[in-house]
């Protein structure tokens, strides 16, 4: 592999560097965590924390950001390897995305406020070992089919439109997700077009935002939700959320891939959907420290094979199992989750996680996870005069079912995993950041992994990942 040492301090100017250049970007990433609005002491200058400074008063808004992802990976322990294994030998690679966020108030009513939001996106760069070999991949930007290039593409299409119904009205920060600088506090929320389910779904003020906190795909969503996506992580579809002081509801129906991590979406909603609904509640559960609970469902119909089919052809003919022969039109699968953030004093955050699918059908659209727990806090370093520092430690626990456990040791392979035999045990994760804001828009952050059991194979590992990232919002 080369000095990593040598590579990996070389390349740290040249990230500053690239982040710094005008470039659109979040592949599969859910709505970013906005940071603090300034720095600096409460009576002294307040700075702003992007490139250039946005207004608050035109119909228009344009924006955009830039993440670099650089990872690393020494030799482990590796016995064994097969197609869809993460790479014993070690290696390091760089991811580099980019968003330009576009929109306009088509009506500038705040109590009717209806915006036309348009985002393009280029993804670049690699995954270690090509995103294959973990259930949590340590990288939430990487695509998961490198074939697709850099070339930009349109990640977001929506009208959203807002409904009144209430006539007292609250502040409400305007980003890329809605322009309106006040709303109602009782509202109604519909977004239609292409959009990804994250931004709106399993949100997590904590663990959602692969550019500021944690990168791994299961700390940062929900392992156990496979949401309606393509490759890419976005999907047509439309959302509907009733909003009131304490409490919100959620509605969503998408399109689901024509194949497992496919590009391609399947347009008749009454073949192949994936629907999910999401209940919250926000309130002050001790003290006056905010607790919000979110409890999620999702039922996907599309042409999904079965693990036990597959097993039992194999086991008959002798050969590897393939899940993708055993394919049916409308093969449901289902699962949930609760999701749960609690405030704490001195500037401390916690949050946890629990998801749940029922496993027997193949995973189709986000990750190979049936179950999984995760956890873990946050600090601010706003009593240090540092109010847009943060520093995270957080851990993931995954698992799959049985007969996924016996497709992955017959051979067989999904779209993710498959080292050729396994001897199974969960795939236990943990992950720790520092983000330092330096300059206006320009955050520094470095952080590293250790993954237990990848891909739920006791044989191989455990896997270092030391991280550095560089992140500018403009």
């Amino acid at each position: 592999m080369g000095s990593l040492h040598v590579n990996g301090f070389c390349l740290v100017p040249l990230f500053v560097a690239l982040a710094l250049l005008p470039a659109a970007g979040t592949a599969q990433s859910a709505t970013p965590e906005q940071p603090a609005e300034t720095t600096g002491h409460s009576s002294g200058p307040k700075t702003p924390v992007t490139m250039f400074p946005h207004t608050e008063h035109s119909r228009y808004f344009a924006a955009g950001q830039a993440n670099i992802i650089f990872q690393a990976n020494p030799p482990f322990h590796s016995p064994y390897q097969d197609t869809n294994s993460f790479v014993g030998r070690g290696e390091y690679k760089t991811s580099l995305v980019g968003t330009l966020y576009l929109g306009m108030q088509l009506n500038r009513n705040p109590r009717w406020n209806t915006d036309l939001l348009v985002d393009f996106e280029s993804s670049g760069g690699r995954g270690l070992s090509q995103a294959l070999g973990l259930a949590g991949f340590t990288n939430l930007d990487v695509v998961r089919n490198p074939t697709l290039g850099s070339k930009p593409y349109l990640a977001r299409l929506q009208l959203h439109q807002t409904l009144a119904l209430s006539s007292k009205m609250e502040a409400n920060d305007r980003d890329q997700l809605g322009l309106a600088t006040s709303q109602p506090e009782k509202r109604i929320e519909i977004s239609i077009g292409k959009m990804t389910l994250p931004d709106f779904l399993d949100q997590n003020s904590i663990g959602s935002d692969s550019h500021l906190q944690f990168t791994n795909w299961t700390i940062d969503n929900q392992g156990a939700w496979d949401y309606a996506a393509d490759t890419r992580g976005y999907t047509w579809g439309a959302l509907a959320e009733l909003d009131t002081e304490n409490y919100s509801v959620r509605y969503a129906i998408a399109t689901m891939p024509t194949i497992a991590n496919g590009i391609s979406v399947d347009y008749a909603l009454r073949r192949a959907s994936g629907q999910n609904v999401e209940l919250e509640s926000r309130h002050a559960l001790f003290g006056d420290s905010k607790t919000t609970i979110r409890l999620l469902g999702f039922v996907n119909h599309a042409n999904m094979g079965t693990y036990r089919m597959a097993n039992r052809v194999a086991l008959a003919t002798g050969t590897a199992p393939d899940v993708t022969s055993t394919r049916i039109q409308g093969t449901v699968k289902y699962g949930g989750e609760l999701n749960a953030e609690q405030e704490l004093p001195h500037h401390l955050r916690a949050y946890t996680r629990l998801g749940w699918n029922e496993g027997q059908h193949e995973s189709f659209a986000y990750t190979e996870v049936e179950q999984s727990l995760s956890g873990g806090m946050d600090y601010s370093l706003a009593g240090h005069n540092r109010p847009n520092d943060r520093i995270g430690l957080a851990f993931v626990s995954n698992a799959i079912k049985r007969d996924h456990q016996h497709y992955l040791a017959l051979g067989g392979l999904g779209f993710l995993l498959g080292d050729g035999k396994l001897n199974y045990a969960r795939e236990d994760i943990v992950e720790t950041y520092y983000t330092a804001h330096t300059w206006r828009g320009l955050f520094l952050t470095i952080g590293g992994s250790a993954i237990f059991h990848p891909g739920y194979n006791q044989d191989r590992g455990p896997i270092l990942v030391p991280s550095v990232r560089t992140h500018v919002d403009f």
